[in-house]
């Protein structure tokens, strides 16, 4: 059986229900509009999601996480929801009433309330009363169109956990000591370069100024927040940042500096100019100048650098990327990073992907952050992003940032330092073929 619902579809559903996948059980066109084929294919299969389609275009139903049954009764779900899709994007109805969340009829398809039904009786028909414990809007919904031309339900699987870490990690006080000493000692390779410069680029309220809050964080001892982070829907960093980290209080600047930007947006004119990311690779731009999305930096401004050094240029690159958005990212924000990255490549600068907020994206490296490399669907994320941005799995490495704690989690900690390790090794990459190049150079002399 070939499922109707689109792939983007499936992911923008999956993104709503955690580390999730869906298996069709059963195609109405193929078993029949009938309650009887339906609960011959469905009752008793754990979490489902059921969806309706008609002729006038509209993709709409429900999820629930109880088992579907023949007993006539209500079933309470707390966690029950409609949905319908409006072009791709997923409009969410949850349930008013959790103890009439769904209802289990013989002779019916998908019953949700009162509200919604999927095939009644032997009728490819859908019932409609909104208000029924569920509120909606009918023509939104499903454009007053009660005609089904196909129903289908799919069973909602977790993703199976791996019994040994298919990314090897030593989760030891001692280990985070040592990685956070060899920080503090690294010196780059190129005697005029005493910090490599780290360049975050990622979408709005992907965690970037969190990134830096996080890491100045592990070396201050306690959880700070100097850059300005937080949720909204445009970018809240409107300067070009440098931060230098310090090992602990008054203490010296740490031989890294983390470059935050604005938040990368899909729409032309909104968010950080691919033209300002140039200048910024190629150390033009000043400390906290000033972002206009719709207008790139000029030569002639103030504090534009013409003659930058290397020590004022980016020596790596890293995409900072929700773990909870890799399956979802709109197409044009993926052809912006495609767009940057084709520039970084021409540059020869290194580069890695910041997956962050991986708790949020499974439950299962929700309870133990020291899950994240035994979760499958920690995994296929960072596979699907290898994919859409055209970068090494072993070029990605998953985070989770401070953000509404108080005190650190050594665990946590390990995460972030690692993420400054891999930087700091492909810098020093960097560093050696730019030594090459100038060693060829002198030869050829």
């Amino acid at each position: 059986m070939n499922p109707r619902l689109t792939r983007s579809q499936q992911k923008s559903i999956c993104s709503q229900l955690g580390s999730v996948k869906l298996q069709l059980l059963y195609k109405a066109s193929i078993h029949g509009f009938t309650g009887a084929a339906f609960h011959q294919r469905c009752d008793n299969q754990g979490p489902t999601l059921s969806v309706g389609y008609n002729a006038s275009g509209y993709v709409f139903g429900g999820y629930t996480r109880q088992p579907f049954s023949q007993s006539g009764q209500y079933v309470h779900d707390d966690q029950a929801f409609l949905f319908t899709f409006k072009q791709e994007n997923l409009l969410k109805n949850p349930v008013t009433g959790p103890a009439n969340a769904v209802r289990m009829i013989a002779n019916s398809g998908p019953y949700f309330g009162e509200a919604l039904v999927l095939v009644i009786g032997g009728q490819a028909k859908v019932h409609s009363n909104p208000g029924n414990y569920y509120n909606f809007n009918a023509a939104e919904m499903h454009g007053n169109d009660l005609n089904l031309t196909e129903c289908e339900v799919y069973q909602v699987e977790a993703f199976p956990e791996f019994e040994k870490p298919w990314r090897p990690m030593i989760w030891e006080t001692e280990k985070r000591t040592k990685m956070m000493d060899s920080i503090k000692v690294y010196a780059p390779t190129v005697n005029s370069v005493t910090q490599l410069r780290v360049l975050l680029i990622g979408p709005v309220g992907a965690g970037k100024s969190s990134f830096f809050n996080s890491i100045n964080s592990v070396f201050r001892g306690h959880v700070t927040s100097q850059a300005i982070a937080g949720s909204s829907t445009s970018s809240l960093t409107t300067q070009f940042r440098t931060y230098s980290v310090r090992a602990g209080r008054g203490g010296k600047p740490l031989p890294i500096i983390l470059c935050d930007t604005m938040g990368l947006e899909e729409n032309t004119g909104a968010g950080i100019d691919i033209d300002d990311i140039v200048n910024i690779l190629k150390g033009h731009l000043p400390d906290c100048y000033q972002f206009n999305p719709s207008v790139s930096l000029q030569s002639e401004a103030l504090g534009y650098r013409k003659s930058p050094h290397l020590k004022d240029k980016i020596h790596c690159v890293a995409y900072v990327i929700d773990a909870c958005k890799v399956s979802i990212m709109p197409a044009k924000l993926e052809e912006k990073l495609e767009a940057i990255r084709r520039k970084v490549n021409i540059m020869g600068i290194p580069q890695l992907v910041l997956m962050t907020k991986v708790d949020e994206a499974c439950p299962f490296v929700s309870k133990d952050i020291r899950n994240i490399y035994k979760s499958s669907y920690i995994k296929e994320m960072m596979q699907e992003a290898s994919a859409r941005l055209g970068v090494p799995l072993s070029c990605i490495v998953p985070v989770k940032n401070y953000s509404e704690e108080l005190e650190l989690d050594p665990n946590c900690d390990i995460l972030l330092l690692t993420a400054i390790i891999q930087m700091l090794r492909f810098a020093d990459n960097y560093f050696d073929e730019l030594s090459d190049r100038f060693s060829n150079i002198q030869t050829k002399e």
